[in-house]
């Protein structure tokens, strides 16, 4: 049943709605530093006591502008490192030794967490879930394996398996 647009009174229906800063994630409603327009009810009794809102002034309004501004400025900054480090990574190439028959089948398998151990040795901090492997690596040989510091930063690397040597 739809709501009528006047009062039982007779007079019209008022919508009496609060705008707020949001200071939190809040889901159905929106993320950090948007203005939302709530009942007053919600914004007084759920969303101002958690800290999840705050009034929507004028000055707060500009303070969560340039605090976005600022993380805007964080992020390209850490993405250019990232690019930086992955440039370093891309020209480095790691030689693992692993046990094999004659054939060149390994005995074990090589997987992320060994390139990574690798990487780290060498002085990159790379981490195991960085490293993106297509399955196990389990016969001696060269690879290209890709490295994925982040959604839009990528690179490649050689991966050498060798024979370990014998004693």
């Amino acid at each position: 049943m739809a709501r009528s647009t006047h009062t039982a009174s007779g007079r019209p229906r008022i919508s009496r709605q609060v705008e707020l800063l949001l200071a939190a994630d809040v889901e159905h409603l929106g993320n950090t530093g948007d203005i939302v327009r709530v009942k007053p009810g919600y914004a007084r009794n759920y969303l101002m006591p958690n800290g999840l809102a705050t009034v929507a002034t004028e000055v707060n309004k500009r303070m969560v502008k340039r605090h976005q501004e600022n993380l805007i400025e964080l992020q390209k900054q850490k993405m250019q490192d990232l690019q930086k480090r992955a440039d370093a990574i891309g020209k480095y190439s790691v030689t693992l030794e692993a046990n094999a028959n004659e054939e060149g089948h390994l005995y074990g398998s090589i997987m992320g967490p060994d390139i990574s151990k690798a990487l780290k040795s060498a002085g990159y901090q790379v981490d195991a879930d960085h490293v993106k492997l297509d399955g196990p690596i389990k016969e001696l040989g060269m690879y290209t394996v890709k490295i994925q510091l982040h959604t839009d930063v990528k690179t490649e690397i050689k991966v050498w398996v060798v024979p370990a040597a014998k004693k």
